[in-house]
């Protein structure tokens, strides 16, 4: 299956389940892999047949800046539907969210999870 992808998506927001998360915020890093067909888009050059990764990019910013929940798994997961909810050609994501700095003693470059969801 061909694939669009967009990484390093930046946004400062309030997610997670200590209280310094929610008070002072954080950088969020996401990447997203939307699976779908492309071959109409490689044969048409119609921005029609394609997903319009601009707009994607607007998805993940409203859910990031506009939600606040406690873990990030649940972030993720509302990404995905509202993914699913506005591109109809898109089948399957996968979706990392990381973390640079949370509020843990240690030495770590990022911490965070990856979901993979199919369209229901």
């Amino acid at each position: 299956m061909d694939k669009i992808i967009l990484t390093g998506c930046r946004f400062y927001a309030y997610h997670g389940a200590l209280a310094e998360e929610q008070i002072l915020g954080q950088i969020f890093v996401i990447d997203a892999e939307l699976f779908l067909d492309l071959t109409a888009a490689s044969q048409t050059d119609n921005l029609e047949d394609t997903v319009h990764y601009g707009l994607v990019f607007k998805t993940i910013k409203k859910c990031v800046e506009n939600n606040k929940f406690q873990l990030i798994e649940k972030l993720a997961g509302v990404i995905c539907q509202d993914i699913f909810d506005h591109f109809r050609l898109v089948q399957s994501i996968k979706i990392k969210i990381t973390k640079e700095n949370p509020p843990i003693a240690g030495h770590y470059n990022t911490v965070g999870i990856e979901l993979e969801r199919k369209r229901p």
